[in-house]
């Protein structure tokens, strides 16, 4: 048996597969590696996956993608801490990036994107990933995640750059005003995820043309900064994961093809695709 983990900072997403079939699927704390030491994250397995697994017994590889897998040090970290309850011959740590390639290209060439919270994207050959164009995080970079459509909202509500009958609608919706807006951005932690807990409001508004311009423009500016930047981007399909791309595809998509773009596979999440590409 295999089992496949998809990890992010909220949750983890632990499958237990056999001959291509889920056998038994569990959720657990999210952890991000960089932030955990390794005896923090084998307690974690030890405490919440192990008593929901029953045993180890019969599994023969752990495949795990998480956020914050970002180098051989904290990958050898997380796979330390696996062992310590499930010692499998074969414990392979990666990148979230690596997952969304993998479950959205499986062992075809294309260039992989996340669009959640934040944002990511890179050139996979059928394997691994072979480019990158680092997303920077919400403040340099991130374009088209939550994080910065929200923050492109919220800046555009207090400095009246959208209609004043929206304006009054989303303060209202989330009882929200000048100064709690600061203060969560600005002095509370995970401004990020204050950030893109207000995008709601955009799919729900998207048949303004005011807000469909934000969104469209918000995508653009992935394609252009990120995209763009790989060889034959367009020649290539460009395939995503995440709510974000989920729920704007149309938008996505005629942003993608205003900017040379071809966009292929849009799912929510890599789960699926990783037993697909694992069987």
């Amino acid at each position: 048996m295999k089992l496949i983990a998809d990890c992010g900072s909220t949750k983890i997403d632990w499958c237990l597969v056999e001959n291509g079939k889920v056998v038994k699927q569990v959720f657990t704390t999210g952890m991000n590696a960089v932030m955990l030491t390794e005896e923090e994250m084998a307690q974690r397995i030890a405490t919440e996956l192990m008593p929901e697994l029953g045993s180890a017994e019969g599994i023969t590889a752990v495949y795990f993608y998480g956020a914050g897998c970002i180098s051989p040090e904290v990958c050898n970290n997380v796979a330390s801490a696996i062992r310590k309850s499930i010692p499998a011959p074969v414990i392979d740590v990666a990148t979230d990036l690596l997952a969304a390639a993998r479950a959205l290209c499986g062992h075809s060439a294309g260039i992989a994107c996340i669009l959640g919270t934040g944002s990511n994207s890179c050139y996979y050959d059928g394997e691994m990933i072979q480019d990158n164009v680092s997303p920077l995080g919400y403040i340099l970079g991130d374009e088209g995640s939550g994080a910065v459509l929200g923050k492109i909202l919220l800046g555009d509500v207090l400095k009246n750059q959208l209609p004043a009958d929206l304006c009054e609608k989303f303060l209202k919706q989330y009882e929200l005003d000048r100064l709690t807006i600061i203060r969560r951005v600005y002095k509370e932690p995970q401004g990020n995820r204050f950030l893109a807990s207000v995008t709601p409001f955009l799919i729900q508004n998207i048949d303004r043309p005011e807000i469909k311009a934000l969104v469209k423009n918000a995508f653009k500016s992935f394609f252009v900064r990120n995209i763009q930047q790989y060889k034959d981007y367009n020649m290539l399909m460009v395939n995503f994961i995440g709510s974000i791309a989920y729920y704007y595809k149309d938008v996505l998509t005629e942003a993608a093809g205003e900017c040379g773009c071809t966009v292929g596979t849009i799912i929510k999440s890599p789960m699926q695709g990783l037993i697909e590409f694992h069987a």
